[in-house]
């Protein structure tokens, strides 16, 4: 099982679940980010956090835990 966490920069993953629980779920899906949504990787930190992407056109941070919760 992979996760947005394992993805490198410069690649486009589709979201295939999400695995988190009540508010942090709920946050991700506020950001956009449901199943089958397309996720472009733009930059990852020296040690992982946060995770700049884009979703829908808008370029996001998430934070390595939040990214763990997104299979893709």
């Amino acid at each position: 099982m992979a996760t947005l966490k394992d993805a490198k920069i410069g690649q486009t993953v589709t979201v295939k679940k999400l695995t988190g629980e009540g508010a942090v779920k709920r946050r991700i899906m506020d950001m956009g980010i449901t199943k089958g949504t397309d996720i472009y990787i733009r930059k990852v930190a020296p040690l992982g956090d946060p995770i700049e992407v884009t979703v829908r056109g808008y370029e996001l941070s998430l934070r390595k835990a939040d990214a763990e919760m997104v299979e893709v």
